[in-house]
């Protein structure tokens, strides 16, 4: 009688280390499952406060994008022993006379590989532009409108506004997901 080949259980993968420059629980949760759908690896995720040295509310592409790499480079520089870094950084801009909101992506390796990504871009209401117009930060003009608290720890404005069919987490996993092509087609890149 021939029996099936035994797989050696002693010969488990090292699991891989990715930090997230922010202790957000969505941006961890929503890195943790874009690394883990697309490779085979095993990945420890945490989150790791750092200072993304822009504004409290960033405006516009290019003040996001260096958040979020600033982010992802000061992970790297705070806890070098990790196999990967992710920043994340949401923004505003303005497209005529109203505001969009959206986020950068940055993912670093240990062979100075990145990559980026954007999320999708969606129109904020007219109150919640004005309150970040006058200085609020999205997530604080959103817990105000909305009467929620911590709202960017949950949903989001983009939660909110689809009465939860886009939430936050799917809205930045997606993004953190493209991100990663670079590592994921590594004979391309």
């Amino acid at each position: 009688m021939a029996f099936p080949k035994r797989r050696n259980y002693q010969e488990q993968k090292r699991q891989k280390l990715v930090i997230v420059g922010s202790k957000n629980p969505v941006k961890i949760k929503c890195t943790e499952n874009a690394f883990q759908s697309l490779f085979e690896d095993y990945f420890i995720v945490e989150g790791l406060n750092v200072d993304p040295n822009v504004s409290e509310q960033p405006h516009g592409d290019v003040e996001t994008y260096t958040g979020a790499y600033n982010r992802a480079y000061e992970a790297k520089k705070a806890f070098p022993e990790a196999d990967y870094w992710v920043g994340i950084e949401g923004g505003v801009d303005e497209v005529g006379e109203q505001m969009v909101a959206f986020a950068w992506m940055v993912i670093l390796d240990g062979s100075n590989q990145i990559g980026k990504a954007k999320t999708g871009t969606f129109f904020l209401p007219e109150v919640i532009s004005k309150l970040v117009r006058e200085g609020m930060e999205l997530g604080e003009a959103d817990d105000r409108v909305f009467q929620q608290t911590h709202s960017k720890q949950g949903n989001g404005a983009v939660g909110i506004l689809t009465n939860g069919v886009v939430n936050r987490l799917e809205y930045y996993q997606q993004a953190v997901t493209l991100a990663l092509i670079p590592f994921a087609q590594k004979n391309l890149y």
